[in-house]
C-alpha cells in the first residue's frame, strides 16, 4: 500500500471537470400542521440555504481535498446561473462557463421540515441542441494545463459531445475518469474509469446472480468499451475495482449513513485528484473508499477536506 500522498502532491493535482452542473436549494422549516386545503403538512420556511449540485458539487470536492479544479459547463441565462457564478467564484472553483439562453439552470430544491425531505421540486429543460458543442474549443485550450479529466454525466444532455473529448484527453495521456448515466457505455470507449454504482451497472449487463458472473461481465464490458478499469461503487458493501489484473475489493468504512447524497461526487472526486497527483488506480481507490464513508455521515450534498480526510 502507498504512502498518503503529501498535501503539496495534492495541492499541485489540477482537475478538469466537464459536465451538468446544478444548484442545490434547500428550504428550512417548521411543520406545525396540514394544510385545510389538501392532505399535506404546511411548511413555514424559517432559514433558506444553497449549495453547488451535479457536476459544480464535484468540482468543489475537488478543490476542498486541496487539488486545484475547473469547471466546465453550460448554463442558462438566469438567476440561478449568476448564483452558481457567485458560489464558484466564493469557493475557488476555477469556472468555464457558457451561457446558452434556451437553457434553464438546473435547479434542485428540496423542502426540508422536522430534519427530513419532505418533497424535491426540480426546475430544468431538456435542450433541444448540443449545449456542449460550443465548449469544444475551450476544453482542447484547457486541456494541456490538467492532469486528469473528470466527465461527470447526469444524463441532462449536456454530454453528447463526450466521445470526442475523451479522445483529445487519452491522446494527451490524460487520464479520463467518467460517472456515468444511462444503459450506453460505448460513447465512454476508451475512458480510464468509470464508477457506476450496482443500479447503474444493472442497467448495462443486466442483474447478476453471482459474484462469478459479474466478474465475467464487467471483464467483457471493460474490454468491448476499451476501458482501463471500471470502480463499481457498492454502498454497505464497499468497493469493487476491475482492471487488467483482475479484481480488488475494499470494504465500506463502517459509520453511520446519514445521508448518501453526493456520495459518488465525492469518490470520483478524490479518485480524480488522487490520479492527477500521480497515483495509480489501485493506490487511488482505498482512499476514495474512505472519503465516501466520511461524507455519507454528513447531510446533503458535503466534501472532505485534506486533514480529515488523512486524519
Amino acid at each position: 500500500m502507498a504512502a498518503n500522498p503529501s498535501r503539496e502532491q495534492v495541492g499541485g493535482s489540477r482537475v478538469l471537470v466537464v459536465g451538468d452542473a446544478m444548484l442545490d436549494r434547500y428550504w428550512f422549516g417548521a411543520v406545525d400542521r396540514i394544510s385545510p386545503e389538501a392532505p399535506v403538512p404546511v411548511v413555514r420556511v424559517t432559514r433558506e440555504e444553497e449549495r453547488l449540485g451535479g457536476a459544480a458539487n464535484v468540482a468543489l470536492n475537488v478543490k476542498t481535498l486541496g487539488a486545484q479544479a475547473t469547471l466546465l459547463t453550460v448554463v442558462g441565462d438566469d438567476e440561478p446561473a449568476r448564483k452558481l457564478r457567485r458560489l464558484l467564484e466564493q469557493q475557488g472553483v476555477a469556472a468555464l462557463l457558457g451561457s446558452d439562453p434556451q437553457l434553464y439552470t438546473i435547479v434542485k430544491l428540496r423542502v426540508i421540515g422536522r430534519s427530513q425531505q419532505l418533497i424535491r421540486i426540480d426546475f430544468e429543460n431538456q435542450p433541444d441542441h448540443e449545449v456542449l458543442a460550443g465548449m469544444l474549443a475551450e476544453f482542447e485550450r484547457v486541456l494541456p494545463e490538467h492532469d486528469a479529466v473528470l466527465f461527470s454525466d447526469y444524463g441532462k444532455g449536456g454530454l453528447t459531445h463526450i466521445p470526442h473529448m475523451v479522445e483529445l484527453a487519452r491522446q494527451l495521456g490524460k487520464p479520463v475518469l467518467i460517472d456515468p448515466k444511462g444503459s450506453d457505455y460505448s460513447r465512454y470507449a476508451g475512458a480510464t474509469v468509470i464508477t457506476p454504482n450496482r443500479a447503474e451497472l444493472a442497467q448495462v449487463i443486466g442483474t447478476w446472480s453471482s459474484e462469478a458472473q459479474l466478474h465475467e461481465r464487467v471483464q467483457a464490458l471493460r474490454a468491448a468499451h476499451r476501458l482501463d478499469a471500471l470502480l463499481l461503487t457498492r454502498s454497505e458493501d464497499g468497493m469493487s475495482l476491475f482492471d487488467v489484473q483482475g479484481h480488488l475489493q475494499v470494504p465500506a468504512q463502517a459509520r453511520e449513513v446519514f445521508d448518501v447524497t453526493g456520495a459518488g461526487d465525492t469518490v470520483i472526486a478524490t479518485l480524480a485528484a488522487m490520479l492527477g497527483a500521480g497515483l495509480s488506480l489501485r493506490e487511488a481507490m482505498p482512499i476514495a473508499n474512505r472519503a465516501g464513508g466520511i461524507v455519507v455521515g454528513k447531510f446533503g450534498t458535503a466534501s472532505v477536506g485534506y486533514e480529515e480526510l488523512f486524519a
